[in-house]
């Protein structure tokens, strides 16, 4: 695994100009585009509670989404060091956000993945893993809220 400094690049372009730009807050739209060289453009938005287009993703659930793959590819990456053989993984992570006076903010997430694995892996040590996946997620350790994880252990049939 290589270590030391890691840079990202990415363009998030406004698209939301309706022809008088921000001349006020109803008159522009939220929408943008994210992108980064060779990947496909992610359609962006604000929520919908915030004027944006509820087809499109917004900032938040960006956020959600980041910290529940971060997580996932670790504990994928723990569990194939540790002999836990991961058949299937699905999480569906819950986050809560406040907003206030000019400045919101999330105030918890909680990732649910529903793992299974292989006949014969240990299910302690894939709940275990969980543990060790959260410490190392670069994005749990970047943001500044409680980022839970509650998983569902399932053993195949074998």
């Amino acid at each position: 695994m290589a270590h030391g400094e890691h840079r990202y690049r990415v363009e998030v372009e406004w698209t939301g100009n309706r022809g008088s730009g921000t001349s006020g807050y109803a008159a522009y739209g939220r929408d943008h585009l994210i992108r980064a060289e060779g990947k496909a453009d992610i359609a962006g938005s604000s929520d919908p509670a915030f004027r944006g287009d509820p087809t499109r993703w917004n900032p938040e659930e960006l956020l959600l989404a980041s910290a529940s793959a971060c997580h996932k590819l670790w504990y994928l990456h723990l569990c194939a060091e540790a002999a836990v053989t991961v058949l299937e993984y699905v999480d569906r992570p819950e986050g809560t956000m406040v907003d206030g006076p000019g400045a919101g903010r999330f105030t918890s997430a909680v990732l649910r993945p529903g793992v299974v694995i292989a006949a014969g892996s240990d299910a302690g040590q894939a709940r275990q893993l969980h543990h060790s996946a959260h410490e190392k997620c670069y994005i749990a350790n970047s943001v500044n809220f409680p980022i839970r994880c509650e998983p569902t252990i399932t053993v195949a049939a074998g």
